[in-house]
């Protein structure tokens, strides 16, 4: 998988490239797909979590997160949120909900609209340093190209989850 960098952000080469018409086609969702990587950063916990919880910023260091917006504090810490995701060339529309907020330790967030997902993130300090997990557990709405087409997209967020992680890296080093 190539990888391509524009405004400090590293994003995931698509293995699948759609022209700018985007044809009419029925879904079927198939059961869920699972991501997790992990990365270990030199900053402390509190600076990592405080960035990383703040959904205004992933556009920053995710790649295919193209907006955030309405963004509602919740009573528990955490927050709700709308966003624009795009994968294999498609855009999706959807809601976040934290639905586990653990300061410094833990976040769980469930989506739902164009992609349902439950993201974990999990935040554990290694002396000075941070270890980062990201774990995504999501459903992969597969037009009628089959099989094939899913499995491309699987490896497409794999690629996914190492690049926004290295982008989080990044801007907390720097």
């Amino acid at each position: 998988m190539r990888m391509r960098q524009w405004s400090g952000i590293v994003h995931p080469e698509p293995a699948i490239r759609t022209g700018r018409r985007q044809a009419a086609v029925s879904e079927r969702v198939t059961p869920m797909a699972t991501v997790e990587r992990s990365v270990v950063i030199h900053a402390p916990v509190e600076k990592i979590f405080s960035y990383a919880a703040e959904p205004s910023h992933l556009p920053e260091f995710w790649p295919s997160m193209i907006e955030v917006k309405d963004v509602q504090p919740l009573a528990s810490g955490g927050h709700r949120f709308n966003w624009v995701y795009q994968m294999a060339g498609m855009r999706f529309d959807g809601t976040s909900e934290d639905v586990e907020y653990t300061p410094n330790q833990r976040m769980i967030e469930k989506s739902r609209g164009g992609i349902q997902s439950t993201i974990t993130w999990t935040f554990l300090s290694e002396g000075g340093d941070t270890r980062v997990t990201f774990a995504a557990a999501y459903s992969v709405p597969v037009p009628l190209l089959g099989r094939l087409a899913e499995a491309v997209i699987v490896k497409v967020n794999e690629h996914e989850a190492e690049a926004l992680l290295e982008n989080l890296k990044a801007r907390m080093e720097a």
